[in-house]
């Protein structure tokens, strides 16, 4: 600026005489200083040379810029240039200036909502609004206009710029305080709140303010620039303006009642959508269950008839928008016809002149722009203030009392005493617990056990602080490890899973993962403990997920361990592993406090004491002797399920036992003598007690079905490298699409055809023909003028208006025309893709689902149909605008002026060039950026779910940093996204201004030749060429990276597909299978190509009515026997027939409706009871109630007051694991079909819906054909056979009577289990 004002100073120096030497002289020194000062601020800065070494090895360059870099945006070309000669990827990123980091960002807005939770951050930042350009012509107003324009984009690109970054801080700072709350809700909030919400309060609503930001100014920019324009307007027309301005005004409340109609609209499909994703990702998370029940079609319904619905809402929105398009479009227009026809009307003397037409054309587009922007302004503030107030909601809701457990003091002697505590889940909710006196002795090991739903888990979350106190005194001194009954694994290796956090003490962790019987699963694992376990532990079965937890609180080495049923997911003889060798008097934990809440009877004889819950409440507590004799409740529990003898016999055989070593023969050891012969009147309570309750095995909770622990998707230490086979269908294809960059011309051509050819001509021709019709009303304007140069006097008045308005609104009519085209087609390709998409996921074979992430396929649902729906028709009609707009102002200037065709090459190709370099860039900035941010949201849903496990370890600061790192990790190619926008608009806008100041040069050059009407046309319209320009490129750049979406979905419908799901031709005969003989002949299988075979040349024949069981080790092949039986899996060779028929040749439903499986994970659907058993309607009112009747469900769902039509919550989570599993009952009760297949059907429940369901199975399909997979062998005693499996083959199969006699592997495991 020094520089600048001093050159003035410096001319008239030069020029006059000397009349002051000495100020002469200091004015010459000051100034030489100060241009080399402005010279050497242009070069980059070097750190100052004692400061700290910098070892950032891509440290942010806008810190060391120099000024003229920092002006124009230089310091980013580097990054520009290499772009677009390699993709970027995430090491070429910048690192965050120190102030940009979420530790600064979120410490700051945490302070300040602590200081005023009530006032909403106001920022608003000085906005400079352009002087008018002066009306007198010659070189220097050239120069002038160009001057101005660099002016005015410099400061605006700066401008822009600060808003920017100032929004990124905003959404930064609200992720931060979002997730620091998550960790400290309490549960009843939790409740309230899906994880999904709350991840939608930072990925939705966060957004939301991102975008507000650059708008916020207009608040008071806007008047500011109208109050301008028509202050200028009225100097040009006089009073005449006010008619166009009322015009103005009317409009402002139409557009507003429109938005308030679009925004309910908007309300409305949110809706649709949230329950439309809600119901595609149930259908991932059970499709197993639906493929095995053949229950696809249902479903596939329910989500068309929602999608039905929300393209209807689209559908509306659209066309309303299209109106406001029109009016958009025609206001300028009209408001200049209505200003210019009153004045030529007030009074015969007003001439319109070139000047007058022109500079009040080029006011009332300054108008125009504040104008449309207002609207958009009051809708985003609407967004904005609605996310806001869900922000605060949350922030406000309560937290956790950190207090309500006293850590520091204690009794002495003592690790934990309640003192009459009463808890509850939620304030609203009556106690879970009540009254509870409870002291456990430092070192002791405590088991709690009683029926299922008594408060078991309750108790062991009020000791944690999970619950809220109601009255009472909890006190628990020492540092605390917690399994969850559900096993909470992250999303990292094996081995950061168990040290969680903690340093590595190779010893201690090796001698952890043996106690928990973790060796053999990491021979199975591909990459052993650095194996990248997937989401939710996906890749590993439920036992293993349990034995991660379990060696995650081991390692922790706490004082206390609260152990909520660890050992119900295991086998038994590993329960018996763990018990010994971990939990039990000898285990690694001997000598900690463990609370061990368990179903396993066989294991509280080693218990220190016993703590006996029902109802909430505490019936009885005591060592296990003292409560055998005091014949309460405990000594009836442990009766329920010891033969029926006498109660002498059975303390007699306790006391025998006393003494006895072997810890095994803790129970019936002489009992067993009396059923060898057992008969099917005494079904199954024999030796329940050796058994573990709720036992899944070690497997099989998602099942070696899926092959898991057979090497899946491997990812190493890093997630970069997603290449295994595995992953060939999701991630490859994505990581390639990234890499070559440009978005192929045939996805563009595929959405063309998704829209409609017609369509799109359609919608291209119109846009011709507007620009076409534009043209003409400004050069009909133009010769207006012309005619009054002639004779000062405007003569035939009525046709030159009539004329002007006609193109005006033809123009404008067209447009609308346009935009409907583009609407109806939009919603065409959404309507089309969507079902594509959908048809084809439905049909996906099992293993597609395996492979890939259940959050990538939901992200294609939800992100990507988004696009689709509703940014992908909007950013077209723009591009086309702005497109036509250039091209239309390039004609008129060229036929003004020809000369100006000389400077359109090289403009053209400085414009192509920036264009080039910005495109490659900023589109690798925009994939990183969205690669980044997935991470986020992932870590943040993963730590809602686990927040009790976090908090337990004591972990939360350690999570927020994880999650400050991520979200900085994201920033960093956040930030460098906006400056490319900033680089560009620079870039393109110097060759816009270069286009006025070549217009305005040629026109004082040709000064002679040209009509000022034409000058004034041409000129009017290189004022907007910046604005088209810039605009074209941001669209062109909005639509390549969108256009992405109709790729991914292109994608994801054409993965292989399974058989088709009815063969016409060879459809089963009715009635069949009459008999359910199945036989497999030489059938081998394998999970995917390229895997080995899991199942090899297995024959055998089971004939009609026989009941076999199905036994084996851990990965044994024992589900991918069942999974083959429904063509989960196809054959690699051999066939399997049932009666007689090979079921390859028949469609999958046909095979899949005849067969009934009562699969291992309990899955239900949210909706009602009725929807859950019979989805198609196909069975009558008193079939379903007869059902319910004989799973024992009758009286739990008649005492509902909806009956069957109960609401059940996603996943079943309203109901118990057990009486899901009985509802998976009463839906094969339902079927009744002659082949029946049980998954381990009772491994989730206690032992008297155990015994229910076994009995029902006995007697309900007695006929039927039963092959059973079984972890507790008691159940298949008394089977017609058994087969044993060994790696896929046949070991042995036989009775269960021979097989013991023969000593074989049947022999070991009846052994090892106390049943020989």
């Amino acid at each position: 600026m020094d520089a600048l004002c001093g050159s003035g100073e410096l001319g008239s120096k030069f020029w006059g005489e000397i009349s002051d030497p000495f100020r002469f002289t200091t004015f010459y020194i000051h100034f030489a200083l100060v241009l080399s000062a402005l010279i050497l601020a242009c070069f980059r800065e070097k750190p100052p040379f004692f400061s700290a070494k910098n070892v950032d090895p891509n440290p942010y360059p806008e810190t060391s810029a120099g000024f003229l870099s920092r002006l124009f945006f230089w310091w980013f070309t580097k990054m520009a240039i290499y772009g677009y000669r390699h993709p970027l990827e995430e090491k070429d990123l910048w690192s965050l200036k120190e102030e940009d980091r979420s530790q600064m960002v979120v410490q700051q807005l945490l302070e300040a909502w602590r200081k005023q939770e009530k006032q909403t951050a106001r920022i608003l930042i000085r906005f400079i609004s352009n002087p008018m350009a002066p009306s007198w012509w010659g070189f220097l107003v050239a120069g002038l206009m160009f001057l101005c324009s660099m002016m005015q984009s410099l400061i605006l690109q700066h401008y822009y710029h600060y808003i920017f970054v100032t929004g990124v801080k905003f959404r930064t700072g609200i992720m931060g305080v979002i997730y620091r709350k998550a960790l400290v809700i309490t549960n009843s909030v939790k409740r309230a709140s899906t994880v999904g919400e709350i991840v939608n309060l930072m990925s939705v609503d966060a957004q939301r303010f991102m975008d507000l930001a650059p708008f916020l100014n207009l608040l008071w920019s806007a008047p500011l620039q109208i109050i301008l324009a028509i202050y200028f307007l009225w100097q040009n027309l006089g009073p005449s303006v006010l008619a166009g301005v009322a015009f103005m005004v009317l409009l402002i409340p139409l557009n507003g009642a429109v938005a308030v109609k679009m925004r309910a609209f908007q309300v409305k499909q949110m809706k649709l959508k949230d329950s439309r994703i809600k119901l595609m990702s149930e259908i991932l998370n059970g499709i197993k269950v639906l493929k095995l029940y053949a229950w696809e079609p249902s479903f596939l319904k329910q989500v068309e008839g929602i999608r039905q619905g929300e393209l209807q809402l689209l559908r509306t929105a659209a066309y309303l928008h299209t109106t406001t398009t029109f009016t958009w479009m025609c206001s300028p227009f009209l408001v200049t016809l209505i200003t210019l026809w009153v004045y030529v009307y007030v009074d015969p003397n007003n001439v319109l002149d070139a000047e007058k037409a022109f500079v009040s054309v080029s006011l009332f587009n300054i108008l125009r722009l504040p104008l449309n922007m207002l609207p958009q302004l009051i809708s985003n503030l609407t967004q904005a203030s609605v996310s806001l107030k869900r922000i605060q909601q949350f922030l406000s809701q309560e937290e956790l009392d950190p207090q309500s457990v006293e850590r520091k003091t204690i009794s002495p002697g003592y690790a934990i005493t309640i003192h009459s505590g009463t808890f509850t889940w939620a304030q609203d909710l009556p106690p879970t617990l009540h009254s509870l006196d409870i002291q456990v002795p430092k070192g002791a090991l405590v088991a709690v056990v009683g029926p299922v739903g008594c408060g078991k888990s309750s108790l062991v979350s009020a000791l944690l602080g999970e619950m809220e106190k109601l009255e009472g005194k909890v006190h628990m001194k020492g540092s605390v490890a917690y399994v969850p009954q559900q096993a909470w694994i992250q999303n990292c290796t094996l081995q950061e899973n168990v040290l969680f956090g903690k340093a590595l003490n190779p010893k201690r962790y090796q001698q952890t993962l043996e106690a928990c019987a973790l060796l053999a699963d990491l021979e199975m694992l591909p990459g052993g403990d650095q194996t990248e376990i997937g989401e939710k532990g996906i890749n590993l079965s439920g036992g293993q997920r349990q034995r991660v937890s379990l060696a995650r609180a081991v390692y922790s080495d706490a004082d206390i361990f609260l152990l909520d049923d660890p050992l119900s997911a295991v086998d038994s003889h590993v329960a018996k592993h763990i018990f010994d060798h971990v939990i039990g008097p000898e285990g690694v934990l001997a000598g900690k406090t463990r609370v061990l809440v368990t179903h396993g009877i066989s294991f509280l004889p080693q218990t220190d004491f016993i703590i006996v819950l029902a109802d909430g409440q505490v019936s009885e507590m005591g060592p296990y002797p003292a409560l055998l004799q005091r014949n309460g409740s405990f000594a009836n529990f442990l009766c329920n399920y010891a033969p029926d003898e006498d109660q002498g016999h059975l303390e007699d055989s306790w006391t025998a036992l006393e003494g006895a070593e072997d810890k095994e023969a803790l129970l019936i050891e002489d009992t067993l003598s009396n059923h060898t012969d057992l008969t099917d009147n005494d079904p199954v309570t024999y030796v329940v007690q050796k058994q573990f309750m709720r036992q899944l095995s070690a497997l099989s909770s998602d099942g070696e079905g899926q092959g898991r622990p057979v090497p899946r998707r491997h990812l190493g230490p890093s997630e970069k490298v997603q290449v295994t086979e595995a992953k060939a269908d999701g991630a490859l294809t994505q990581e390639e699409k990234a890499a070559i960059g440009t978005v192929e011309l045939s996805v563009f051509w595929d959405y063309a055809k998704a829209v409609g050819l017609c369509t799109t001509l359609a919608i291209c021709l119109l846009y011709v023909g507007q620009s076409a019709a534009a043209i003409g009303a400004n050069v009909w304007l133009s010769a207006w003028t012309n005619d009054a140069m002639a004779d000062s006097r405007q003569n035939n008045t009525s046709l030159r208006l009539g004329v002007y308005a006609a193109l005006g609104i033809l123009q404008g009519f067209l447009v609308m025309l346009a935009a409907m085209a583009m609407a109806a087609g939009g919603i065409q390709a959404a309507r089309v893709l969507h079902q594509a998409l959908l048809h084809n996921k439905i049909r996906s074979p099992q293993s597609f689902f395996d492979t890939t992430p259940s959050g990538r396929i939901l992200n294609c649902f939800s992100k990507d149909i988004y696009v689709v729906d509703e940014v992908l028709a909007p950013v077209i009609l723009m591009l086309l605008n702005s497109f036509f707009n250039a091209i239309s102002t390039l004609v008129v200037i060229m036929a003004s002026t020809p000369l100006f065709t000389v400077v359109i090459l090289p403009l053209a190709v400085l414009y192509t060039l920036v264009q080039r370099f910005y495109a490659a860039t900023s589109r690798q900035l925009k994939r990183l950026e969205s690669v980044s941010r997935s991470p986020i949201y992932s870590h943040f849903s993963e730590t809602v779910t686990g927040a009790s496990v976090i908090r337990a370890y004591n972990r939360s600061r350690d999570f927020e940093i994880i999650s400050d790192t991520k979200v900085d990790a994201n920033q960093r190619s956040c930030y460098p996204y906006i400056i490319s926008n900033r680089w560009l608009s620079i870039g393109v806008e110097f060759v816009g201004n270069c286009v006025v100041l070549f217009a305005a040069l040629f026109a004082v050059i040709g000064r002679s030749s040209l009509n000022p009407g034409l000058v004034g046309l041409s000129v009017s319209y290189s004022l907007q060429v910046t604005f088209a320009l810039n605009w074209m490129i941001r669209m062109m750049s909005d639509l390549e990276s969108n256009i992405v979406a109709v790729e991914r979905v292109k994608e994801y419908s054409k993965t292989e597909t399974e058989a088709p799901w009815v063969v016409e031709g060879s459809r089963p005969p009715e009635g069949w299978p009459p008999r359910g003989e199945v036989e497999f002949r030489n059938y081998s299988v394998r999970y995917r190509p390229g895997l080995d075979l899991v199942l090899r040349d297995l024959s055998l024949h089971v004939h009609g009515g026989e009941k076999v069981g199905i036994v084996g080790r851990t990965g044994a092949g024992k589900s991918s026997m069942t999974l083959c039986l429904f063509r989960i899996l196809e054959a690699a060779k051999g066939e399997i027939r049932i009666d007689g028929l090979n079921v390859a040749d028949i469609g999958l439903h046909d095979l899949r409706s005849q067969l009934t499986i009562i699969p291992q994970d309990p899955i239900l659907f949210s909706g009602t009871l009725r929807m859950n058993l019979d989805p198609f309607g196909s069975y009558s009112e008193e079939d379903i109630w007869w059902a319910l009747e004989l799973s024992h469900l009758h009286t739990f769902v008649s005492s509902q007051p909806a009956g069957l039509d109960f609401q059940c919550s996603e996943g079943g989570e309203n109901l118990s694991v057990g009486q899901r599993q009985l509802v998976c009952l009463a839906r094969a009760l339902l079927r009744k079909s002659r082949i029946l297949v049980l998954d381990e059907a009772t491994a989730a429940i206690d032992l008297e819906t155990d015994n229910l369901i076994q009995a029902t199975i006995r007697t309900q399909f007695d006929t039927c054909t039963v092959l059973t997979i079984a972890h507790r062998l008691n159940t298949i005693m008394d089977y017609t056979r058994v087969l044993v499996l060994d790696k896929g083959v046949v070991a042995e199969f036989d009775s269960p009577a021979n097989l013991i006699a023969a000593r074989g592997i049947f022999y070991g495991m009846a052994r090892d289990a106390g049943l020989a």
